[in-house]
């Protein structure tokens, strides 16, 4: 009863640290955003206090107080919890801090309420602080009898190397397409079809595809940002600079906003190379072989690297608004 897509091998890893005993105290799952890492962390927190040999059944009362975010011993140390923790708004919250750490470091020394095991679950893990990051190393130093902690990261070098070094590192890796469709078949009964797009937009990120089948509202974001996009590409410097201040305004989009437009560029890239059967919004296809021809092969491959710098910027902290900028002066127009 794991609920996991495509990362069989770690379960089974875990199937067998269950058998045994030998159960790490620290691990760390590092790949790329809406894999499944949080998804795979949630899981191995129920089968560690499952109340059944089948570990976990997701039907005793431990694994469904898990499940939704109610169990005592089983802790999501991520923003929302340290705005909690701190009565204040969500949205004030822009890094995991060295009290909070500190806070989870005097729980994880108290014995287990409920469970046999705490389990603290620190998702994008590289939010830390470099001050909370050192806290959590005495933890991860000397580790309770009782706690597991579990990171996740969609890159374990934005993470200190000391960190890193002790835990236990699972790579999880893209989801292939054709599993992401199957699961979209039969869990939500959708129709092939449908299936089929949004597991080729989801690129391989099975979270992704599972949020935009759930929630329509997901898909109508991603035409408006295909549209700003193409929008963007006609206009002047002013009102790219212009753009890129408002959507500085709005951090929890950018990174959304990063992944639509990289995917779109790979697909010009793609077609360009004449492996347009590869692409990923499939939906687009026509319209995307129109804009290919639009560009030089020069100009799609820099406005790529453009991107991916700009994420990369981001990671470390760079303003916003300063990083948005930049890459919107990287765009190249669009010839008619």
């Amino acid at each position: 009863m794991w609920h996991v897509v495509g990362h069989d091998w770690a379960v089974r890893v875990f199937e067998s640290s269950l058998e045994t005993g030998k159960v790490s105290h620290a691990y760390l799952f590092a790949g790329p955003p809406s894999v499944g890492k949080t998804t795979l962390a949630l899981n191995l927190a129920q089968a560690l206090n499952c109340q059944r040999q089948n570990r976990p059944c997701q039907e005793c009362e431990s694994c469904r107080r898990i499940g939704d975010g109610l169990h005592p011993d089983v802790r999501m140390v991520d923003l929302h919890y340290q705005a909690l923790l701190r009565d204040e708004e969500d949205a004030d919250q822009k890094e995991l801090r060295v009290d909070t750490v500190r806070h989870i470091t005097e729980e994880a020394s108290l014995r287990p309420f409920e469970g046999q095991w705490k389990v603290f679950i620190i998702p994008q893990a590289e939010m830390m602080n470099v001050q909370a990051g050192n806290s959590l190393l005495k933890t991860l130093e000397e580790p309770p009898a009782h706690v597991v902690l579990i990171l996740t990261t969609r890159d374990r070098r934005l993470l200190l190397p000391t960190i890193v070094s002790r835990c236990q590192i699972f790579g999880l890796r893209l989801v292939p397409t054709e599993m992401i469709s199957r699961e979209l078949r039969q869990r939500y009964g959708m129709d092939p079809s449908r299936a089929s797009l949004l597991a080729s937009l989801s690129a391989g990120r099975i979270g992704w595809a599972i949020c935009a089948a759930e929630n329509e509202a997901g898909l109508q974001q991603r035409e408006d940002t295909v549209r700003q996009l193409v929008g963007l590409a006609r206009m002047g410097k002013l009102d790219r600079l212009d753009f890129a201040e408002r959507l500085a305004r709005h951090s929890g989009r950018i990174k959304d906003v990063l992944e639509s437009w990289l995917s779109l560029w790979r697909d010009l890239l793609l077609i360009k190379g004449g492996s347009a059967d590869s692409i990923s919004n499939i939906d687009m296809v026509q319209s995307l072989e129109q804009d290919a021809q639009r560009y030089e092969l020069r100009d799609i491959v820099g406005f790529i690297r453009s991107i991916l710098a700009t994420q990369e910027r981001l990671d470390n902290s760079v303003d916003a608004r300063l990083a948005l900028e930049v890459l919107m002066l990287d765009l190249p127009s669009r010839a008619n």
